[in-house]
């Protein structure tokens, strides 16, 4: 089930928080509680995704994505996540997320997200996303550019790697 209200109340917060650049982290102080867990009593691999949501809607409030979002009708995609766990997120452990921009290709964002507890990594996500409109895509490029700043064009040759990787992969015929 979706957290709809750790939505609803990480939103609330990312309003009174500081506000942040594209080229900035946002790092939130979170908690492994009763409905994130799985019958080992650790973090829940598909809840990390979860977080990492929440993640990305805090640096969106905070850059002015979200009134921008709103002002031009617009949605959020993802379109495409890779993810490697190293370390577990025991049952009430404090851990943090943090979430980053780390560049756009014209058309989607790429964000670095990490779960951190006891100043070790537990894990490591790369996430591609965009704005929808009716029409379809809005680029990256129209959104920073809307936004007023500037972000990294420079596209890091891993995350190449994964996009080429992501090209070749089989997709079903329709």
């Amino acid at each position: 089930m979706y957290p709809f209200l750790k939505f609803a109340v990480t939103l609330f917060k990312a309003k009174y928080r500081s506000k942040i650049t594209l080229q900035d982290k946002s790092v939130l102080n979170l908690r492994a509680g009763l409905t994130d867990i799985d019958m080992f009593m650790e973090l829940n691999n598909a809840r990390y995704f979860n977080y990492m949501e929440l993640g990305r809607w805090d640096y969106s409030q905070r850059v002015g994505f979200i009134a921008l979002m709103k002002k031009n009708n617009w949605g959020v995609a993802v379109g495409g996540a890779s993810i490697r766990y190293r370390r577990r997120i025991p049952f009430l452990s404090k851990f943090t997320l943090s979430t980053e921009l780390i560049c756009h290709d014209g058309r989607w964002f790429y964000f670095l997200q990490e779960t951190h507890s006891k100043n070790k990594i537990c894990s490591s996500a790369l996430m591609k996303v965009c704005a929808v409109s009716k029409q379809g895509l809005v680029p990256a490029s129209e959104v920073v550019e809307k936004l007023g700043q500037s972000v990294s064009t420079d596209v890091p040759d891993w995350v190449t790697a994964w996009i080429d990787a992501e090209g070749q992969r089989p997709w079903p015929k329709e």
